[in-house]
């Protein structure tokens, strides 16, 4: 086969971004930054209320988006006593895979005392897109993570039905070593009509899971209850429960969303962000 007949190949993104951050006993300072390809990191000033020992991280993907064979691994780490939020500039799109699978690898660590918090605005699942994200956490006894990860079927608001996607989520959280959340969710094939029925969606196009482990994880139930109870009273489309374990040394919260879009499903999430952040509050970049 000569060079003409050989098939065409598109470039595909290969992108890594790395950040580590300590504390000097006042702030959280960054430590260690790495960008490589459409990955790129950026550090905003805040000003007012927000905690002063918090440094927030907005991640970029200057490729637009994601589709099949696409990579993309997200690093962070936070040292003794620092605290980190990291969000995202925007939502993620993916795209139709004409070949492949989209990919995101996540890998998050915090040392004794830290905090970390992954908080990227929604992934958005578009019609025959195929994607896969593995999330490895490893926390210190008495560190803690705030994990919010929430997935669009398609834009309502544009008329976008999902009607095949292979989408895969794999999560790893650790305590010390010590595995304390575990879960894979996996769904292919026609979206739209999977999460029409009453026991796996009920006509959800949107959802979102939200996960603390760490020791203040018990003390944030009933606000957590109550937020979803109200938004629930208001006709908000919305249907979520929130539950919390001891699994060893670590508190685990666990709520789990459904909404009929993902406006409404933002509606909760904002709030619930403000609230299990503590004093870093909701990134900044949510409300704007």
């Amino acid at each position: 086969m000569n060079v003409l007949q050989q098939p065409f190949r598109m470039q595909r993104v290969e992108a890594r971004g790395r950040i580590g951050v300590r504390s000097d006993g006042h702030t959280t300072r960054l430590a260690d930054l790495f960008q490589e390809g459409s990955a790129r990191i950026r550090i905003p000033k805040h000003h007012g209320a927000a905690e002063s020992n918090a440094l927030e991280a907005v991640l970029i993907n200057t490729a637009g988006g994601m589709t099949g064979g696409d990579f993309l691994s997200w690093q962070a780490s936070a040292g003794e006593g620092a605290r980190l939020s990291l969000t995202t500039q925007a939502c993620e799109k993916v795209y139709k895979a004409g070949d492949g699978t989209a990919k995101v690898d996540v890998t998050l660590r915090a040392m004794p005392g830290a905090r970390i918090a992954w908080l990227p605005q929604e992934t958005i699942l578009f019609d025959r897109a195929a994607f896969s994200r593995t999330m490895n956490i490893d926390l210190a006894s008495d560190a803690d993570c705030l994990i919010v990860e929430s997935l669009l079927l398609g834009r309502r608001a544009m008329g976008e039905t999902v009607r095949h996607a292979t989408f895969r989520d794999h999560w790893r959280i650790r305590v010390e070593g010590q595995l304390v959340h575990g879960e894979d969710f996996r769904f292919e094939g026609d979206a739209s009509s999977l999460f029409s029925r009453l026991a796996t969606g009920n006509g959800a196009g949107a959802m979102a899971t939200i996960l603390v482990v760490g020791e203040r994880a018990e003390a944030y139930l009933s606000q957590t209850r109550a937020l979803i109870a109200n938004h629930a009273a208001n006709g908000s489309g919305i249907h979520a429960g929130a539950s919390c374990w001891r699994v060893g040394s670590s508190g685990k919260l666990l709520a789990r969303v459904l909404a009929e879009d993902g406006y409404r499903l933002r509606s909760l999430l904002q709030p619930l962000i403000g609230l299990l952040n503590g004093k870093a509050g909701l990134p900044k970049i949510w409300s704007s």
